[in-house]
C-alpha cells in the first residue's frame, strides 16, 4: 500500500508493515504538551465540555514542568482522517498554548 511521501505515510507504512491493519477503527492516540498544568486543564475542560467522546488522559511528562494531554479518538486510521483530526486538535490546542506532539495507535 502507498502511502503519502509525509511523517504520517510515514507512520502508517510503518504501522502496515508492522501487521495493523489499518482498515478497521482503533483508538488513535493524540499527543499534546503544555508548560504549565492549568493550560492542560483548561484543554481537557474545554474538550469534556465541547467533544465527549474524546478520552483524554492528563499527566505530567517525563521532562520537568511539562504536561501530557493523550486525547483518544475511536477512527479508521486514513491518512486524511489524521490529518484532518491533527488540523482541529491544532486549532484548540492552540487557544490555550500548547502544541501538538504527534499520534499513535494503541496496540
Amino acid at each position: 500500500m502507498n502511502y503519502p511521501d509525509d511523517e504520517t505515510g510515514q507512520v502508517l507504512a510503518e504501522m502496515h508493515q508492522a501487521g495493523i491493519d489499518l482498515s478497521q477503527s482503533h483508538e488513535v492516540v493524540f499527543f499534546h504538551l503544555f508548560e504549565k498544568e492549568s493550560q492542560a486543564q483548561a484543554m481537557l475542560d474545554y474538550l469534556q465540555e465541547h467533544l465527549p467522546a474524546v478520552k483524554s488522559n492528563l499527566h505530567p511528562d517525563e521532562t520537568p514542568n511539562v504536561w501530557d494531554l493523550d486525547c483518544t479518538i475511536v477512527m479508521t486510521p486514513s491518512h486524511a482522517a489524521i490529518i484532518e483530526q491533527e488540523e482541529a486538535f491544532d486549532k484548540i490546542v492552540t487557544k490555550f498554548s500548547g502544541y501538538s506532539d504527534g499520534w499513535g495507535i494503541e496496540a
